[in-house]
């Protein structure tokens, strides 16, 4: 690794340590040609699949945009965010596994769906009702006997 100080082109490991979670590993570097010392952080890049559309078009993934869907549909229930942060990092776990370059948003929409009826059946039929688009009462009802 090149020295930020003196560009030196090799610099050596002094110390490594991991995290406590073991995601991240510390190197304390240090550069023989000008003798400072600096840390670096090495951890793995997972790159989560692109989202497409109904309409065709690609959007990156945007844990953002779930988060906001699912905290509306949770508006005044006793969900905490913890809770919520859980289910939004079981949903990305998913996604990674699947080790897909791409995923339907539909798909992802499920998931939600799934992860919201575990967390609180109010907010599940929210959900589900705006996802699913229902035209009439019959749609509405069935959702809520199988639940």
């Amino acid at each position: 690794m090149r020295c930020p100080f003196c560009t030196h082109e090799d610099t050596q490991v002094a110390e490594t340590r991991e995290s406590d979670e073991g995601d991240v590993v510390r190197r304390r570097r240090r550069c023989p040609a000008c003798d400072k010392r600096f840390t670096t952080y090495e951890r793995a890049e997972l790159a989560m699949p692109a989202i497409v559309k109904k309409d065709g078009s690609r959007s990156e993934f945007d844990r953002n945009k779930i988060r906001a869907s699912m905290s509306l549909a949770l508006r005044k229930r006793p969900v905490s965010m913890d809770q919520v942060d859980a289910a939004l990092a079981r949903i990305e776990e998913k996604l990674l596994a699947s080790g897909a370059n791409e995923i339907a948003s539909a798909k992802i929409g499920e998931m939600v769906m799934r992860e919201l009826k575990k967390l609180d059946k109010v907010a599940y039929v929210r959900f589900a009702s705006v996802y699913r688009s229902f035209e009439g009462v019959d749609e509405f009802s069935r959702l809520i006997k199988d639940i």
